[in-house]
């Protein structure tokens, strides 16, 4: 494996977790929803949501998908130390990751935590919602 030379950007540790939509927790089926993606380094904390409510109906049609959908929109909120996200969202930012990635038995969770390697949090971010959360924006 060549050395990165001179000119290449540094790279960073990043961590991120799946959003996951789980209708029925005891059959641990789901649908991915979002991301989260947290960068110690850089102190990058963001979140990125993507639920495909006509999927999501189709998947479960006893869900209340309007109350699924403002869940796993406030995880943006609550990332991005929104005010309006409650009490959680004025906590450090790695703080906020590791509450929202902590295990639960609830329909909004996360996946386990996976790692990786960027120069660009935000892009990585991107990327990963585009390549683990089908759909499309503003779908529902």
């Amino acid at each position: 494996m060549a050395e990165p030379g001179p000119d290449a950007p540094a790279l960073d540790v990043y961590e991120y977790a799946v959003v996951r939509v789980v209708p029925r927790v005891e059959r641990a089926e789901f649908l991915n929803a979002g991301v989260l993606l947290w960068c110690r380094a850089r102190e990058h904390l963001e979140a990125r949501v993507r639920l495909d409510l006509v999927r999501l109906r189709a998947f479960a049609p006893h869900v209340d998908a309007a109350a699924v959908a403002r869940h796993v929109a406030a995880l943006e909120g609550l990332c991005s130390g929104d005010p309006a996200a409650g009490a959680a969202a004025a906590e450090a930012p790695g703080a906020r990751f590791r509450w929202l990635t902590a295990p639960r038995s609830t329909v909004v969770q996360t996946s386990p935590v996976h790692c990786g390697l960027t120069a660009d949090p935000a892009a990585e971010v991107r990327r990963l919602l585009a390549a683990l959360v089908p759909g499309e924006p503003g779908r529902g």
